[in-house]
């Protein structure tokens, strides 16, 4: 089952094109969690983003997309195409953005991590717009965790003190 995976702050901002604007470490270990032993699939922007000392992400096969074909990373896969790193990947890729990735892989995507980010801040790319939980909508809202507050939380904007809560949901496609 393809899986695209990513947090959200309010309004859909999952980042600034560089960078995400928080650090929520127990959302990182969600994502390693629901990651770890599968191929991520990811643009190069967000390659780039990765701090060096944590690429290639270790214990997943790490495909980047990107249109330049003399572009090469250690421990990295080239793919020129959002659909020639879902196929190169097999059916239990886990998409992990930017933007673009995951506008492209989503009519391919089964199932959507979301962790939802009770916070404003700053950014212009928005995540995939799963649209409204109704009947003949494409996606389904099958899973809305309790709120989670971690101390160690930061979101851009906001001072270190204030409390920033966060949860994870679970969108799937509907079957027709």
């Amino acid at each position: 089952m393809v899986t695209m995976v990513w947090a959200q702050a309010r309004g859909g901002v999952i980042g600034d094109g560089r960078d995400m604007p928080w650090h929520i470490p127990e959302d990182l270990t969600f994502f390693k969690q629901a990651t770890l032993g599968r191929p991520v699939v990811m643009g190069r922007t967000t390659w780039d983003s990765i701090p060096e000392r944590f690429r290639p992400l270790p214990g997943r096969r790490n495909i980047v997309c990107t249109r330049d074909p003399g572009w090469s990373a250690e421990g990295a896969e080239r793919a020129g195409s959002v659909e020639a790193a879902l196929e190169a990947a097999g059916p239990d890729a886990a998409v992990m953005g930017g933007g673009q990735v995951y506008a492209a892989a989503l009519e391919f995507a089964q199932e959507c991590l979301v962790t939802e980010i009770d916070a404003e801040a700053p950014g212009t790319v928005r995540a995939p717009d799963l649209g409204v939980e109704a009947p003949g909508a494409p996606w389904e809202l099958v899973e809305v965790g309790d709120w989670i507050t971690d101390p160690r939380s930061r979101v851009e904007g906001y001072d270190d003190d204030d409390t920033i809560r966060h949860r994870h949901t679970v969108w799937r496609r509907r079957e027709h």
